[in-house]
């Protein structure tokens, strides 16, 4: 079943489309400025920063993953319906 957006949510559709609109041209224009040249250090720290951003995440990921399937959350779910048995 499909929902119907309100006007408010057309707006902030449309503004949030213009932000991204403009961070797209303003990012092309600072890329072709041309100002600015990395050396290799600097290629080195975004290749590191890459790499250890992504394999915290990962790891992150995998641990939520881990915890969820081990059944140590399922005692902090407040929502979740409780067997007799288990009172």
């Amino acid at each position: 079943m499909r929902q119907k957006l309100s006007i408010g949510q057309y707006i902030l559709l449309a503004v949030l489309f213009a932000m991204l609109v403009l961070a797209v041209m303003w990012a092309a224009f600072v890329w072709n400025t041309g100002e600015n040249v990395m050396d290799k250090h600097g290629w080195i720290a975004l290749g590191l920063g890459t790499f250890f951003s992504l394999l915290v995440g990962c790891g992150l990921m995998a641990l939520m993953f881990f915890s969820s399937r081990s059944g140590h959350d399922d005692a902090a779910d407040p929502f979740r319906k409780r067997d007799e048995s288990e009172r």
